[in-house]
């Protein structure tokens, strides 16, 4: 008798148990990409908000929109104070597009190249 109601529970827990499995829903899991792409110029304009570089093969200088979380940094990666970016510097702007702008994630401020003739 003992067995039989033990069967009885065991029969019981599988019935209400398997369905639960076979009802569960997978997680789905979204991955976004995220395209960076660089522009090398020389810095034109810069303010709080955005960022204008001139390039050789664009007549129009290209506006970028400046974050909180854009970064400057010089060619070793180092941070650079945003109050010693003039206009006039070679830059290299890593951006991202959100829709029509250009966001500006980092700011690479290169050295300048001097050329000696003689």
């Amino acid at each position: 008798m003992k067995t039989r109601t033990m069967m009885s529970l065991v029969f019981a827990l599988a019935v209400l148990i398997i369905p639960c499995g076979l009802f569960a829903q997978p997680q789905l899991s979204t991955i976004e990409t995220v395209k960076t792409t660089e522009t090398v110029g020389t810095l034109s304009e810069l303010s709080p908000d955005s960022i204008v570089v001139r390039t050789e093969t664009n007549t129009t200088p290209l506006k970028y929109s400046s974050t909180k979380t854009t970064t400057y940094v010089d060619e070793l990666g180092k941070p650079v104070a945003v109050e010693t970016v003039k206009s006039g510097l070679p830059v290299t702007v890593y951006y991202t597009q959100d829709g029509n702008r250009l966001v500006a994630n980092k700011v690479m401020i290169r050295r300048t190249t001097t050329t000696t003739t003689q």
